[in-house]
Parts: C-alpha cells; sequence; structure tokens
C-alpha cells in the first residue's frame, strides 16, 4: 500500500512539472521570442526527502536526504544528496548511516549509499566510499577504503558483509595475496 501512494505521489509530482514547463513553454511561445530546445529545463530535484519504512519481521528502514532528484529514466529511483539513514532491527540496536550520496529505489527500498560513507553501531565504526544495503537481503555490504574500528582494534580491508538478521560478519579482500590489516593500540 505505502509503494503506491509512493508511486503516486511521484506520478503527481512528473505530471505537475510537466504542466508548469507546459505553461512556461507557452508563454515563451506567445512572447514570440526566439528559444532553442535546449534552453527549456525541466527540473526534477525535491528537497527534504524522507522515507520510512518496515518490513514484516518489524525492521525499520528511515532514510532523509537534503535533496533528491527522480531518474529520468526509472522513476522509481531517486539519486540523494547529504544522506542520513537509521536502521531500526527487531530485537536489536540502531544502526545509523551517513555518506554524502545514495541511489534509492523506491520498490525495494535497497540504496547505494556512496562517498564518504559512516556506519555507527553500538561501539562500531565502519567508513567506506560503497555501502550496499538491502532490506530484503538483509545485508549491507561496505567497500572499498574500509575502516572498521571497535574500541582499540582498527581493521583495514576492502569489503565487510554484514547479514543484519544474523550479524555474521565477513571481512575480505579482493587480491588472495592481499591480507586484512587488524591493528590493537
Amino acid at each position: 500500500m505505502k509503494k503506491k501512494i509512493i508511486g503516486l505521489f511521484f506520478v503527481l509530482i512528473l505530471v505537475l512539472i510537466s504542466v508548469f514547463v507546459y505553461l512556461k513553454f507557452k508563454n515563451i511561445k506567445n512572447s514570440k521570442l526566439e528559444f532553442k530546445e535546449s534552453d527549456i529545463y525541466t527540473s526534477n530535484i525535491i528537497k527534504d526527502i524522507n522515507y520510512k519504512t518496515k518490513d514484516l519481521k518489524g525492521n525499520e528502514y528511515i532514510i532523509n536526504a537534503s535533496e533528491g532528484e527522480i531518474d529520468l529514466n526509472n522513476n522509481k529511483i531517486i539519486f540523494l544528496k547529504n544522506v542520513r539513514a537509521l536502521i531500526k532491527l527487531n530485537n536489536s540496536n540502531k544502526i545509523n548511516i551517513t555518506s554524502n550520496f545514495g541511489k534509492y529505489n523506491m520498490d525495494n527500498f535497497d540504496t547505494i549509499f556512496s562517498q564518504n560513507v559512516i556506519i555507527k553501531y553500538l561501539d562500531n565504526k565502519i567508513t567506506g566510499e560503497n555501502l550496499d544495503y538491502s532490506m530484503n537481503r538483509g545485508s549491507m555490504i561496505i567497500s572499498r577504503k574500509v575502516i572498521y574500528t571497535k574500541n582499540e582494534n582498527t581493521l583495514k580491508a576492502d569489503v565487510v558483509e554484514i547479514d543484519t538478521d544474523t550479524k555474521d560478519t565477513k571481512i575480505f579482500m579482493y587480491d588472495i595475496n592481499d591480507k586484512v590489516n587488524i591493528k590493537n593500540f
């Protein structure tokens, strides 16, 4: 039901934008000004984005962004800026995520966070360049320049994969000759 409401909301926004552009184009045409096709710009920018969903297990996912832009090729995808997310796992603690950018799928709630990704969970902090979060798969895959910090321990790896249901964590390098770097201060 929520998917239909969200979809209907975005269709309504696209219709309003289309009407606005049409009226603007009509005014330009009526004033007999010369213009080129490239001079007409349609905007699909939305400010202060907030999405909230809950799965059948009771897990809740809330994502906020300062700005979003709907993909013109797929209106179910929205590109986000200055992203903050909160995952409230049923019978567990909260996971906070921040990043510079995100790509959110309104159909399945999958989100790809990118640039300056920071994940905080209990006394754990994970930083990296990319995070692929899937509520349906129950997984978080953090990659590129990953640093996992807990208390005085620091771990550097290429990928950290976390099962959000079981909390099982896999840490590995892309090249089998490289080793995960662990330091204890």
